[in-house]
C-alpha cells in the first residue's frame, strides 16, 4: 500500500513541476512540440533514476558515516553534472537528430533542479535511512520508486503541456497572448487542475 502511495502521491499530487514549481525552465523551454517533450522526459528519467541510486550510496556509505554531509548539495550536483555529460555522450551518438532538437537544454539537466530536488527529498523523506540493516534495499527500492514516479509526473505534465501548445499554435489566440503568456496561462491551469488530486492520498 505504501508504494502505491508514493507512486500516486509523485505522480498526481505533488507533481514535482506543477505542485512544488522545481524544473519550470526547461518546462517552459522544451514543451514546444510533443517529440522533444518526450525526449527530455526520457533524458531526465534516466538521470534522475541513476541519480537518485548514486546520491543514495554517497550519502549512506559517505556523508554520514564520515560526518561531510553539509557537503550533501554539492556532492549531490557535482553527481549530476557528471551523468549528465554521459547522458548527453550517449544521445549524440544514439540519436544526432534528438541532440539537435534539445540543444541547450541536455545541458540546462545539469542545474535543473528537479533532478537535485529529487536527491534531496529522498534524503529529507528518510525513504533509504528509515530500515534496519536487513531492510537497506526496500528503502532504496522506494527511493528509486519515488524518483521514478517524480521524473514521470514530470514527464506527464510536459507532454501534455507540449500537446496543448501544439494545438495553441493552430489556434485563434489573441495577438497579444501568443507566445509566453498563453503558455504561462496554460502552465497556471494545468496545475490548478493538477490541485484537484490533492485529496486523493
Amino acid at each position: 500500500m505504501k508504494i502505491l502511495l508514493i507512486f500516486i502521491s509523485a505522480i498526481f499530487v505533488n507533481n514535482i513541476v506543477l505542485s512544488q514549481f522545481l524544473g519550470v525552465c526547461p518546462f517552459l523551454g522544451v514543451s514546444k512540440k510533443v517529440n522533444t517533450a518526450v525526449g527530455m522526459t526520457a533524458a531526465v528519467t534516466f538521470v534522475m533514476a541513476i541519480a537518485t541510486l548514486v546520491t543514495f550510496l554517497l550519502q549512506k556509505y559517505v556523508l554520514v558515516p564520515f560526518n561531510l554531509v553539509f557537503l550533501q548539495t554539492v556532492s549531490f550536483i557535482l553527481v549530476i553534472a557528471s551523468l549528465v555529460q554521459m547522458v548527453e555522450i550517449i544521445i549524440k551518438k544514439i540519436s544526432p537528430s534528438l541532440y539537435q532538437a534539445l540543444g541547450i537544454f541536455l545541458p540546462l539537466i545539469t542545474t535543473n533542479c528537479v533532478v537535485l530536488g529529487v536527491a534531496i527529498q529522498v534524503v529529507t523523506n528518510e525513504y533509504n535511512f528509515g530500515f534496519a540493516e536487513g531492510a537497506r534495499m526496500l528503502g532504496l527500492g522506494e527511493a528509486m520508486l519515488f524518483s521514478i514516479a517524480t521524473a514521470i509526473g514530470y514527464g506527464l505534465a510536459l507532454i501534455l503541456f507540449a500537446g496543448i501548445r501544439e494545438q495553441l499554435e493552430l489556434s485563434n489566440v489573441p495577438k497579444s497572448f501568443k507566445g509566453v503568456p498563453i503558455a504561462l496561462l496554460t502552465a497556471g491551469i494545468m496545475a490548478l487542475a493538477f490541485m484537484g488530486f490533492s485529496g486523493l492520498v
